[in-house]
């Protein structure tokens, strides 16, 4: 069985090859290594190999392994890629160094106001519903604008760019059409909003190279490199109460 070093050796190569076969820049694509599931020993062992950069889904999990690896804290950036409700962005604000799951204004305003003064900026992308599943979390694409233009200005946050997890698909053409629909979504906020974005994180284990392909700035890998996981991953807490209005 290969070691994690040796997956994301290969990993490397396969993405070098799709940024050849698109004429990019093999230093355009940055790996995310997903680590969802998978004990803190091996997020030590992949940043070992060289790695800086690990995504989580679930903040709980997020933050136990931030704690377990204290020790490399100043040295590795964590950003959360899975749903984030209004009652965890305030450890999310605190905690982690890029958020790529806001999907409404409201979660954008909380982690702004949460956000320590003696911190970054956070670095936030909007999720966009691509492939518009009623199952999927993310904004409808024509709503993309209004929400950029709002987030854009709230203070202790960064916009950086878009998210997307398109809907599965068999062939590499199927894979590509809606990677290339978030990347001329992105290229329309600059061009009309003047907004400076500059990552598209999209591709996973099994569209990369899709992805790649049509301009992902971020990938995000985890099975590719630490195989298939062997246990279920937690399932999400559920939603908090509403919070009561303010008196008038």
């Amino acid at each position: 069985m290969a070691t994690i070093s040796e997956n994301i050796q290969q990993l490397h190569g396969r993405i070098e090859r799709a940024c050849h076969q698109a004429s990019r820049p093999v230093d355009s694509v940055t790996l995310l290594v997903v680590t969802k599931t998978f004990p803190a020993s091996d997020v030590r062992e992949a940043f070992a190999a060289g790695e800086c950069r690990f995504g989580e889904n679930y903040v709980q999990e997020g933050v136990d392994k931030i704690d377990a690896l204290i020790d490399l804290r100043d040295r590795v950036e964590w950003h959360l890629i899975g749903p984030l409700q209004s009652n965890k962005t305030r450890v999310v604000a605190e905690r982690f160094d890029w958020v790529h799951t806001v999907d409404r204004l409201k979660i954008a305003q909380r982690l702004s106001e949460q956000r320590p003064a003696t911190l970054p900026p956070l670095n936030v992308c909007l999720q966009v519903n691509i492939s518009g599943e009623d199952t999927k979390s993310g904004l409808a694409p024509a709503d993309v604008a209004d929400a950029a233009r709002a987030v854009a200005v709230l203070p202790r946050l960064r916009l950086r760019g878009l998210m997307a997890i398109p809907e599965p698909a068999e062939t590499l053409e199927a894979q590509r059409r809606p990677h290339r629909a978030l990347a001329e979504l992105m290229a329309a906020l600059n061009r009309d909003l003047g907004l400076g974005l500059d990552t598209l994180s999209m591709g996973m284990s099994a569209d990369m190279d899709a992805a790649i392909l049509e301009g992902a700035t971020l990938v995000r890998v985890g099975s590719a490199i630490f195989g298939a996981r062997s246990r279920p991953s937690p399932p999400p807490s559920p939603p908090s109460p509403p919070s009561p209005e303010p008196a008038a």
